[in-house]
């Protein structure tokens, strides 16, 4: 039992020990989640996940994977459809204790006006000289599993391929590991994760003929002199449980709590070491075939106009439905309008076959 409580206290004390002069929000479309069961629960999923998004969330969690394979799509769309965000996934039960797992993930924003050459050297302006590109961030997490000798108790690890592409102006790669625990003990559910557990970093690269801007005398539009951004650790801690209400009917709640160590944040909990997002949600099922779920998080402390502080939050709501292996999810985000974010529509379409002995 020492040892394990060893392990956890150092798991837990790796985001703390790392942290440097960097810059916040960092690769930060890693942060948004997959998943509309996730996103309906206000992305309180580290302890009770146990489904091919667990690649995501907790890679422990593939290790209580409902059938031998399953794959899982998903797509969501930001500020009134300008940015798409979609999600490609299969696990696979290797044996009765390890599971691995690939997820691909992309966020981006097609269409894109590129002006640079609208005004030619002499000040002229042409609107046929406009063309369009894409900025997308692409992320590859291969995950891996394994159930313990404790009962209860599995750990896993992704590693993180990353793709950022700014049409033909800039472009970068990267690489990061995530470390996961999960523990199950009747109805209660632990869990928790560091992302970018190394530290992430994504190497830039400029193209400077692109990017510069050449109008009468004047040149602008240098490439930046950083080439390197690294993202520092963020650990999320949670519990869950699930409650049997009566014939056919349970509810699942959980709570979690994010501790991000790139400096202070508009947190609810916020120091210049530590910030903390608390978030929690909960699931009302019947029979394993009917979902409702809800969620809160996201809470901000912002100063408006008048510079009066308040705290905004972020209500979620979401239902699925299960049948046969197939499971269709959605999910609407920023119920009542609550919290600056604007409303999101998420759909999430699952496939579990060739159930496990």
């Amino acid at each position: 039992m020492a040892k394990h409580l060893t392990a956890w206290v150092l798991f837990l004390a790796v985001p703390f020990i790392t942290q440097a002069q960097t810059a916040k929000y960092s690769n930060e479309f890693l942060s948004v989640g997959i998943g509309a069961r996730s996103f309906g629960m206000a992305n309180a999923s580290v302890a009770h996940i146990g489904d091919v998004t667990s690649g995501y969330w907790n890679p422990a969690g593939l290790s209580h994977l409902p059938a031998r394979y399953e794959l899982g799509a998903m797509h969501a769309e930001y500020f009134t459809g300008i940015a798409k965000y979609d999600y490609l996934g299969g696990a696979w039960a290797v044996d009765s204790t390890q599971h691995v797992a690939a997820s691909l993930i992309r966020f981006g924003v097609d269409n894109i006006p590129n002006t640079t050459e609208l005004i030619d050297k002499q000040g002229n302006i042409d609107y046929d000289r406009i063309s369009y590109f894409s900025a997308a961030d692409y992320a590859l997490l291969l995950s891996y599993s394994r159930k313990s000798n404790l009962p209860g108790l599995s750990y896993g690890g992704n590693v993180k391929i990353i793709h950022r592409a700014i049409g033909k102006f800039a472009s970068s790669w990267g690489f990061g590991i995530d470390l996961g625990v999960q523990y199950r003990h009747q109805n209660w559910y632990f869990g928790g994760i560091i992302r970018d557990a190394t530290t992430t970093f994504n190497a830039w690269s400029f193209n400077e003929e692109e990017l510069i801007v050449e109008t009468g005398d004047s040149t602008f539009n240098f490439a930046p002199e950083q080439q390197l951004e690294i993202t520092l650790p963020k650990a999320i801690l949670g519990a869950a449980h699930r409650l049997t209400l009566a014939q056919d009917f349970s509810l699942l709640v959980e709570a979690n709590l994010d501790f991000h160590t790139d400096g202070k944040r508009h947190s609810l909990i916020r120091t210049h070491a530590v910030s903390i997002d608390p978030h929690a949600g909960a699931e009302l099922c019947y029979n394993q075939l009917i979902y409702l779920r809800m969620g809160i998080g996201n809470f901000q402390q912002i100063t408006d106009i008048h510079r009066r502080r308040r705290v905004t939050y972020q209500p979620n709501l979401g239902v699925g439905i299960q049948y046969k292996g197939f499971t269709i999810d959605y999910a609407l985000t920023d119920i009542g309008d609550q919290s600056t974010a604007l409303y999101s529509n998420i759909f999430t379409l699952k496939y579990a076959f060739d159930p496990k002995e």
